[in-house]
């Protein structure tokens, strides 16, 4: 007869209980180290506002001391942004590391105050390069290639893998385009699938659509958002989150109905309406109980936010009595988009002066079509020349330039501004006859600004520029120096042209000051005019570095100079 088993004696109970302690505080830590993702989507029209809302729930979260970075995702074919025209597409953003991005990068920069690597731009381009790279190597050899699983896999790798390089808490998602376009939907079927994967606690779905007022009977219309959501639960996705993007707060008995149909409960469901400043959307949509919600559907640790400082910055941007005019001269006028970075670093600048800054765009083909229209320029208290491409406008902006520097306009020009500044002084300071670029005259007797030596041998246009980040030299007691209080600085670049070595001591010895270098001393970065009250040219684009309450220098000197000028 087999013996009995002894009972456990107090010393094992304790044993076993420490294993099992130890095994839950293991698994807590797997848990908790664990990435949270935060996918954002759109309905009813593109350009609804989820840069906006993004970098908000980002905000807010950043508020209660969680680290976080951001996904765009865009359904487009294209690799990058850098090969779209700014009128379809919108700007072009340069990240540090020398990526061509969507201009929503930017928003995500500037609202939380991080550096975002050109990775977290996905593209259809991208992932289906990389599936079709690895099946020609061979890794999917005895299985056909189809997009669900291999696309799908291929989307959350990158994105899992954004999660990983950035180590923070929580990885924002936004997914580029409209609930029901066909290029987005193996985005959708991906995420669906993280849902699976990754766990309910750890993912969450925010959805926005328009909430249109009818004109006539001023009436919020919450149909179209209705017929959103439906959209995005055929394909499989139920969102945490309803987002009513509105002219004005919206309606207790509207926010019902979308609360009804959108199987979300009440307390699920805010509004993104018009404000004065974006900086002000984090706050009203921490005011409705956004932050709260969402810290605690993720089963995150919640703590008081920490406002003041962004609320600091935020009051910063309300209307000032105080208005400068800037005329914004160059190409891609008719969308704003175009030039967001740059906008918004001008708004930075005008509420650390503390005054209001009306931005207003001259398209410079007219100057061309009416040599007096350039006269027009003189109501402002500021003159931009813009970035851009190719020869159309060109005589007019050069015009504009010409118009500034003559009758001591403050003036900054920006990349292609800054070369178009340069041809306007070898023509009309040193009296260089049809001085030009050779992107426009190839055969230009007096060739000021030429292509970068290890341009002309690129025979690929996407992703060959000289972009990203780079070190600037400038030289002591200039005016690039006093704006930057520092002779060493860094900022990004996009570009294929440059200052022609061979105009450098010509034009240094007819006034003109080359106020700052590349390291080696083989580009000019930096011109100024010493007799100007602000006359600044740069290769480089610091807007994009620009940040809310620490606005870029160049543009921070720029609207204090146009400031002086209003009466």
């Amino acid at each position: 007869m087999a013996r009995p088993a002894p009972l456990l004696t107090l010393r094992n109970a304790l044993g076993y209980l420490f294993i099992l302690k130890e095994l839950i505080i293991y698994q807590t830590r797997l848990v908790l180290d664990m990435a949270k993702f935060v996918f954002v989507t759109g309905g009813v029209l593109s350009s609804v506002g989820k840069g906006i809302l993004t970098s908000s729930i980002g905000k807010m979260l950043q508020a209660r001391g969680y680290t976080l970075s951001v996904v765009k995702i865009d359904p487009y074919v294209n690799v990058d942004a850098g090969t779209m025209n700014p009128y379809m597409h919108g700007e072009v953003f340069v990240t540090d590391d020398g990526g061509e991005t969507d201009l929503d990068l930017g928003h995500y920069e500037r609202f939380l105050d991080i550096s975002i690597p050109k990775f977290n731009n996905i593209t259809t381009g991208q992932v289906y390069a990389s599936v079709i790279a690895k099946e020609r190597k061979g890794e999917y050899l005895g299985r056909c290639v189809q997009i669900i699983p291999h696309i799908t896999d291929e989307i959350k790798s990158r994105i899992k893998s954004a999660a990983k390089m950035a180590g923070t808490d929580v990885l924002l998602v936004e997914i580029g385009g409209t609930v029901g376009d066909i290029e987005s939907q193996p985005f959708f079927e991906a995420v669906r699938q993280m849902r699976l994967e990754e766990g309910f606690e750890n993912t969450l779905f925010v959805h926005i659509a328009l909430v249109p007022i009818l004109d006539v009977t001023k009436e919020q219309k919450s149909k179209p958002f209705q017929h959103s959501v439906q959209e995005l639960r055929r394909i499989g996705l139920q969102p945490d989150i309803l987002v009513a993007r509105c002219r004005d707060p919206m309606e207790e008995a509207v926010k019902k109905k979308i609360s009804l149909f959108g199987s979300v409960p009440l307390d699920a469901v805010f509004t993104s309406y018009d404000a004065e400043s974006i900086y002000q959307v984090p706050l009203e949509l921490d005011k409705q109980g956004m932050g709260n919600y969402i810290v605690k559907r993720l089963c995150l640790k919640d703590g008081k936010p920490e406002w003041d400082p962004w609320v600091s910055i935020a009051k910063s941007f309300m209307k000032a009595s105080k208005v400068v005019r800037i005329g914004m001269c160059g190409k891609y006028t008719k969308l704003a988009d175009s030039y967001v970075s740059i906008t918004e670093a001008l708004h930075h600048s005008a509420a650390k002066v503390g005054v209001q800054a009306s931005i207003e765009w001259i398209e410079t083909t007219k100057f061309e079509e009416d040599t007096s229209a350039v006269c027009t320029l003189d109501q402002y208290q500021g003159i931009m020349v813009l970035p851009g491409f190719g020869a159309r406008g060109t005589e007019g902006k050069i015009m504009a330039i010409n118009y500034a520097r003559e009758n001591k306009k403050p003036f900054l020009g920006i990349c292609y501004g800054f070369q178009l500044a340069i041809v306007e002084f070898a023509r009309n300071v040193l009296g260089y006859a049809g001085a030009d670029t050779t992107e426009v005259s190839p055969g230009t007797k007096y060739p000021v600004i030429d292509f970068l030596p290890e341009q002309k041998t690129i025979g690929v246009m996407g992703g060959t520029m000289r972009l990203g980040a780079y070190k600037i030299i400038l030289e002591k007691g200039t005016l690039a120096y006093k704006l930057y209080g520092a002779t060493e600085i860094y900022e990004r670049h996009r570009h294929r042209y440059e200052v022609n070595p061979e105009y450098w001591k010509a034009l240094e010895q007819s006034g003109l000051v080359l106020s700052g270098w590349s390291p080696d001393k083989k580009r000019v970065e930096f011109m100024e005019h010493p007799g100007h009250p602000f006359f600044l040219g740069t290769q480089a684009h610091p807007e994009f570095k620009s940040r809310p309450g620490r606005p870029s220098p160049p543009y921070l000197g720029f609207v204090e100079a146009a400031a002086k000028l209003v009466t």
